[in-house]
């Protein structure tokens, strides 16, 4: 696998798979080149989220390319019902927990950090801000959710050399809104506007897009419609350019049910690098996700 990344040490704690901080060869970072060179040649990116030092760590280890330190955290670290109350200031501390664990293995990973509800809203000017924040503390790129209106706040950003990860789909900080955690997309009517809400976050300048609980057919479309944007799929089938999974749900420890298209990569793995790799090698080869398992 062309993106393997070089065995790190590990320490011999009870995780079996914290990486030392000792120095290693020198690796290839991950960059906005880098992935869309692997776009080009057809090989799936991975995405993980994580919210420390450790487990970023682990899953740079183990050959994750992209590091999104989400808002999920509300609901997986803080117990919160949804994402809506996770400020600015807890994002800025876990995006330089997570940095700081990256800078201490010599890591390669590629950091998202989440704008949170009400952090970009107002106006551009406090989308710059905000930003700005993240990035300050060691992020590569920002992600928001949305479209239409979002676009402009977009190109603001990007203008100013800020990247710019967009949302579509069921975008959780709204989900109110939407009526609960459901599928969108579905019918000729709100498939087209996603499909326009994509090219307009593209054309703005976007150089990534999740897509979540999008149906499987409708998200194809939009990759291929998207030829500077690259699409990561969460509950959206596998036609996407990669892949983000949340990762406590992929270690099978969150506090509720898992979504259907989850996969528990822990089961038969000794270790959570270990089960982050068998993610990372099963995005790669094309089985996972299974798209009989959310035919929306």
């Amino acid at each position: 696998m062309s993106s393997a990344k070089s065995a790190a040490p590990t320490s011999g704690t009870p995780y079996g798979t914290l990486p030392s901080a000792s120095p290693m060869p020198q690796r290839k970072p991950v960059s906005l080149p880098r992935l869309q060179e692997m776009r080009e040649r057809g090989e799936k990116i991975t995405m993980l989220t994580a919210y420390d030092a450790t487990f970023a760590a682990v899953a740079d280890a183990a050959g994750v390319e992209c590091i999104l330190v989400g808002d999920s955290l509300g609901m997986v670290c803080q117990g919160l019902s949804s994402t809506a109350g996770v400020t600015l200031e807890t994002m800025r501390y876990h995006t330089e927990s997570v940095v700081r664990g990256l800078q201490r293995v010599q890591a390669t990973a590629w950091v998202l950090g989440d704008l949170p509800f009400g952090s970009y809203h107002e106006s551009k000017e406090q989308a710059l801000r905000s930003a700005a924040v993240l990035m300050h503390a060691g992020a590569h790129m920002v992600k928001l959710e949305g479209g239409g209106w979002t676009a402009e706040t977009v190109r603001f950003l990007v203008e100013r050399g800020i990247p710019v990860c967009a949302h579509l789909g069921l975008t959780p900080q709204t989900v109110h809104a939407l009526g609960g955690y459901r599928v969108q997309g579905r019918g000729d009517a709100a498939g087209l506007q996603l499909k326009r809400h994509a090219l307009e976050l593209q054309d703005a300048g976007a150089a990534m897009l999740v897509l979540e609980m999008v149906p499987a057919a409708l998200s194809l479309e939009i990759t291929h419609q998207l030829k500077t944007c690259h699409t990561i799929g969460i509950g959206a089938g596998k036609g996407t350019a990669g892949q983000v999974l949340v990762m406590h749900d992929m270690l099978g420890i969150n506090l509720g049910k898992n979504p259907k298209f989850v996969r528990n990569f822990m089961e038969g793995q000794a270790s959570v690098r270990e089960a982050m790799a068998a993610y990372v090698a099963a995005v790669k080869d094309g089985s996972f996700p299974d798209d009989a398992l959310h035919a929306w």
